[in-house]
């Protein structure tokens, strides 16, 4: 009876020798050209297809946001203002930077999960998984310094003669304090889940 073990153990070895064997019918030249231009078509393909999924029409393509989370985004300053200037959801809740936005897409997998399961697929069960999620993504903000807020509000461009002196105020004393955005602006896109308590809003009661 032959020996699977050392079967296996050949067919290995033939695949690995045919891999490194150099090549008798190609050049060196047209290897390299065939790999450098293949190595640029499956990097655009791959980039294309990141980008397809930060689009708003991408995020509200199940009902779990659209009906939910993008319904109550669309009352919202950063959906329709004065200046025409519009923050989408990648712009929230993506990175910019390469490493950090596939670390980001690579945790949205468990989202993908959830819809399989049917987690949120309810307005009872959204709902009731609302400050759960709300937490998670709050405590991610907060570990990046805001930075998704800051690619647009930064406290150095901030006008004292054009921002009212109230808000000014709370800004220039947040930096002062070294405060992430989301410290004091939680909710400013999407309603709070109910029960939850923001102890800037009691600060000032």
């Amino acid at each position: 009876m032959p020996d699977l073990n050392a079967l296996d153990s050949s067919r290995r070895r033939g695949w690995l020798a045919a891999l490194t064997r150099p090549s008798t019918k190609w050049s060196l030249l047209t290897l390299l050209v065939v790999g450098f231009v293949s190595g640029i078509l499956f990097w655009g393909g791959f980039n294309t297809g990141m980008e397809a999924t930060n689009t708003l029409e991408f995020c509200i393509g199940c009902h779990e946001m659209r009906d939910n989370v993008y319904a109550e985004y669309k009352e919202t300053i950063h959906y329709s203002n004065r200046t025409g200037v519009r923050a989408v959801c990648s712009d929230c809740h993506v990175p910019k930077d390469w490493t950090h936005k596939m670390m980001r897409k690579i945790q949205a997998s468990k989202e993908v999960w959830g819809k399989l399961v049917g987690t949120i697929d309810t307005k009872e069960k959204f709902e009731a998984h609302r400050l759960e999620m709300a937490t998670r993504e709050w405590e991610r903000m907060k570990s990046r310094n805001s930075t998704e807020c800051r690619n647009c509000h930064n406290f150095d461009a901030m006008n004292p003669e054009i921002q009212k002196k109230g808000p000014y105020k709370k800004h220039m004393e947040a930096k002062a304090a070294g405060k992430s955005c989301i410290d004091c602006h939680k909710g400013i896109a999407h309603r709070l889940p109910k029960g939850y308590k923001d102890p800037t809003l009691e600060e000032e009661e």
